[in-house]
């Protein structure tokens, strides 16, 4: 019987990831420019793989593979934020122009203060 309550709660958590990681790839092919397609890839991305990753765990229950993927986990949590970040700055040094009501504009500091 736990071993079939094991299986459901990973199945919904690899599901659940599954859903988000689609929601984040229809986000980039849908979204109009590279700032709200960075947004939908960086949140949407994580959760995804993160609770696919939970869902593993799960599935496997507590051994030494649990620990490598709570490993992986870790690392994701990390580094996808610096990235989406890094490539965040790089579209604003390069001067790639964000989309708004009015059209598209180019991002000013002195707009923003």
């Amino acid at each position: 019987m736990i071993d079939i309550i094991k299986m459901a709660v990973a199945i919904v958590f690899m599901s659940v990831g599954a859903f988000f990681m689609l929601t984040g790839s229809i986000g980039l092919i849908r979204f109009p420019d590279v700032y709200t397609r960075m947004h939908a890839t960086g949140k949407c991305d994580t959760l995804g793989e993160v609770l696919i990753l939970a869902g593993l765990i799960i599935y496997q229950g507590i051994d030494l593979i649990s620990v490598k993927l709570l490993f992986i986990m870790a690392f994701v949590l990390i580094t996808s934020p610096i990235a989406t970040h890094a490539i965040f700055k790089a579209a604003l040094t390069n001067g790639y122009e964000m989309w708004t009501k009015q059209g598209r504009k180019r991002w000013s500091k002195e707009e923003h203060k």
